[in-house]
């Protein structure tokens, strides 16, 4: 057994699963009756998901139908970012679009590594390494407690705990 256990924290998302989510929403809006008539749709728009309806209130519905979607198929919603939350108009309809948040930022990674330092069991050691951040600690106790700090921070990523060895 090695001397050293250690584990990544990176902010990933399955594609796929995004991209089945999308479909489902897209078929249940065409088959709901609250959608007729109202021009809603949810479609990629290149590497965004853009959400259009002819009123306000009808984007954030298709909003609040593929959020469903999403958390049905296992992803966080800490994933989705539609900014400001306020559909646009676009000439005589409203748009919203959204993009997934992938790989974690240095300053999210410096958040969780202030985390792990203040509130984390001692001998506990973290190293940013590009989008990831390695947690190391002699103890997999240790590791396991520091998962779940982690899981019950406020951190705005979804965060996923890989390659722990």
């Amino acid at each position: 057994m090695a001397s050293e256990s250690s584990f990544d924290v990176v902010s990933k998302v399955d594609r796929q699963e995004v991209d089945n989510a999308l479909n489902q929403a897209a078929k249940e809006i065409t088959q709901r009756y609250d959608f007729k008539g109202v021009g809603a749709s949810i479609s990629w728009s290149g590497e965004n998901i853009l959400m259009v309806a002819n009123s306000p209130e009808r984007v954030l519905a298709v909003l609040d139908v593929f959020q469903t979607k999403l958390i049905k198929r296992g992803i966080s919603l800490k994933a989705l970012d539609t900014g400001e939350n306020e559909p646009q108009p676009s000439g005589k309809e409203y748009r919203l679009a959204g993009t997934l948040k992938e790989g974690l930022s240095t300053e999210i990674a410096k958040k969780l590594a202030k985390i792990v330092r203040e509130e984390g069991p001692k001998g506990v050691k973290t190293q940013i390494q590009g989008d990831e951040l390695r947690v190391t600690a002699k103890s997999r106790d240790d590791l396991q407690t520091v998962i779940a700090l982690l899981k019950g921070s406020d951190v705005d990523a979804a965060l996923q705990f890989v390659n722990y060895r």
